[in-house]
């Protein structure tokens, strides 16, 4: 396993225990993250606070991974967000009140590491699913079935390329 693959599992660790110092440690003072709801993410400051606050409307998260794949300095993971929005989200663009739905949202994060610590940070998920799961969107704003998990012979075998 390189340094990528190792600070990619840390981050998701992290999140998912709702550790903030922890998640802080394995991003450069500098790093950036792109997102999918926003602006560009500078500092690691704000890309925690940005990753928590949403860790935060979600104290159930769980992460069901899906493929990893690892070449020099970059992973990516692909999977899923599970968890239940009973707390309030927060972001640099306002709060979302709770909602009480649960949640089972396609992602996909890629982390470029240099010394140790990410530099970069772009994830990816469909916010209208997100939307549509959480009751927010869609045909009378009804929320969608959240979808199970694929079978285990339904899935790609993950991959690692060093």
């Amino acid at each position: 396993m390189g340094q990528a693959r190792e600070v990619m599992n840390g981050m998701t660790e992290a999140i998912v225990r709702g550790d903030d110092e922890a998640l802080r440690a394995l991003y450069a003072p500098d790093a950036i993250a792109d997102r999918p709801d926003g602006p560009r993410l500078e500092g690691a400051p704000a890309i925690v606070e940005y990753l928590m606050g949403f860790r935060r409307g979600f104290p159930d998260l769980s992460w069901e991974n899906g493929r990893q794949y690892e070449s020099g300095d970059t992973a990516i993971d692909e999977g899923h967000l599970v968890g239940t929005h009973t707390e309030t989200i927060t972001s640099p663009e306002g709060e979302l009140p709770a909602t009480g739905r649960a949640i089972r949202v396609r992602e996909c994060d890629i982390v470029t590491v240099r010394d140790g610590a990410a530099v970069e940070h772009r994830f990816y998920y469909d916010q209208l699913d997100l939307l549509t799961q959480l009751g927010l969107a869609g045909s009378g704003a009804e929320a969608a079935a959240v979808p199970g998990p694929r079978a285990a012979t339904d899935q790609a075998p993950a991959r690692s390329t060093r």
